[in-house]
């Protein structure tokens, strides 16, 4: 019998060895995985790490043209309202300036002559019927050749 158990005994013992290289062998198997997950888990870090700064950034930069948004806004706003003062200044400057047209008798001749010169009369009729020295009605006449 005891070769029959020390058979049994080198069985086992194989069996052991069997086992024991098996075990190490997933052992490195998993060794070797858990270095790959780690290293795409540290891989995965740096990403997010590098994506949160790029985010920062983004939102900085919004912030940045949100306010120069608000500014550019802000001076539309005044612009509009300084053109709207303008305009109304206009206005009131050319009601006055017509106003003054229609009360001012030397402005009256001079429309007169100006509707003579685009109807085609002549520096002799334009002297005589609007009383105009030869030079005020040379003037006029050239000033109507220069626009035509």
């Amino acid at each position: 019998m005891s070769a029959w158990m020390l058979g049994q005994a080198i069985v086992v013992v194989l069996l052991f060895a069997v086992l024991y290289s098996q075990l190490q062998r997933q052992r490195k198997a998993s060794d070797s995985q858990l270095a790959v997950l780690n290293q795409q888990l540290e891989l995965s870090q740096q990403q997010l790490s590098a994506s949160q700064s790029e985010t920062e950034e983004l939102r900085a930069g919004i912030i940045g043209v949100g306010q120069r948004v608000l500014t550019l806004d802000q001076r539309v706003q005044q612009l509009e309202h300084e053109l709207q003062q303008l305009q109304g200044a206009y206005s009131e400057l050319a009601e006055q300036q017509q106003a003054m047209s229609l009360t001012d008798p030397e402005s009256k001749i001079y429309t007169r002559a100006m509707k003579m010169v685009q109807l085609g009369a002549d520096l002799d009729e334009i002297m005589r019927e609007c009383e105009l020295p030869r030079a005020e009605a040379e003037l006029l006449l050239n000033l109507h050749q220069a626009k035509s």
